[in-house]
């Protein structure tokens, strides 16, 4: 956020104007031993987490790959939902590749209950804005937000758009569903319960089978499940004969990519800012699309396409 390059460069700014001052007087032995005040440092461990998901994988083996090159000792536990890592995180848990609606939700939720009114703006900036207190309380910074987004998506399969007439989530009021979804996906405005509320879709039953995961393809895919949850930038849809379908309502909120970090390590590692603004920035909407399609298509490792898109725009 601003605020963090803003103190940042005061800092800088200052600490240059000390040590200018301080020239003439290297060899005083005031001071010279004063170990009070613990340095900032690159390097060291960092644990990276995240949720295990494609999208999710590659974006969080960019930062892996990234901070080992800068000299940290990664570790990355990528786990089936946000409600699981946002137990130990921070405290346990250093850096995650998030989204920005995500996040603020989450901690929104949590504080104030599941049925909690979702922060909706359609914008990352605005968004992290408006949840600025809420990661303040949880000891968390969110770095500048990037152009690329993925909000959630629901699909069907081509055949049953075309039978039923069917183009927007809003063309499924009043209809029975079975839904294949991420294991946190009940009750939560941005899934089950917005498609409930806001829709009126009778959602019989949630089946927890993964977020834009092969199980909740071939749920859809057999018909064990009419209805199912992906992502804006899956690539592996058409290729399957799935569709996605309008949020006309706009139930998702923005969900721009960027970088949580615990407040507390990123004091001592401010370095972490530029090292993840500059991935931030290199991703777009397009590119993270084509990326996806690379794995989830093309059976390319993760580590593979994220180094290959590391070293094309020059972040390693």
């Amino acid at each position: 956020m601003q605020v963090r390059r803003t103190l940042a460069a005061a800092l800088a700014v200052g600490s240059l104007l000390l040590a200018g001052c301080a020239g003439d007087d290297l060899d005083d032995d005031t001071s010279a031993d004063d170990d009070s005040t613990p340095a900032a440092s690159a390097g060291g461990p960092v644990t990276i987490s995240g949720q295990n998901f494609p999208e999710a994988t590659l974006v969080a083996s960019m930062y892996e790959q990234l901070l080992a090159d800068a000299g940290y000792e990664p570790t990355v536990k990528l786990v089936d939902s946000r409600s699981v890592y946002i137990e130990t995180f921070p405290g346990d848990i250093d850096v995650v590749p998030e989204y920005v609606g995500g996040i603020v939700n989450e901690l929104n939720a949590r504080k104030l209950g599941d049925k909690a009114e979702p922060f909706t703006a359609g914008d990352g900036e605005e968004l992290a804005d408006q949840g600025e207190q809420l990661l303040d309380e949880a000891g968390i910074t969110l770095l500048d937000v990037s152009d690329a987004t993925d909000t959630n998506a629901f699909f069907v399969t081509q055949e049953y758009a075309d039978e039923n007439g069917v183009t927007a989530l809003s063309d499924l009021e009043g209809e029975s569903v079975t839904l294949a979804a991420a294991p946190d996906c009940e009750g939560r405005l941005d899934c089950e319960g917005g498609l409930v509320d806001e829709y009126g879709i009778d959602v019989t039953k949630v089946l927890p089978l993964g977020y834009a995961s092969d199980q909740t393809y071939q749920a859809v895919l057999s018909g064990e499940a009419e209805l199912g949850e992906t992502s804006t930038t899956d690539g592996t849809l058409e290729s399957q004969g799935l569709v996605v379908l309008e949020d006309d309502k706009q139930i998702q909120p923005a969900q721009n990519l960027v970088p949580a970090v615990s407040t507390a390590f990123l004091d001592e590692h401010p370095d972490l800012e530029d090292l993840l603004e500059g991935l931030m920035d290199a991703l777009t909407t397009e590119k993270l699309t084509e990326l996806n399609g690379r794995v989830a298509v093309d059976r390319e490792k993760p580590d593979d396409v994220a180094r290959d898109f590391l070293e094309q725009e020059g972040l390693l």
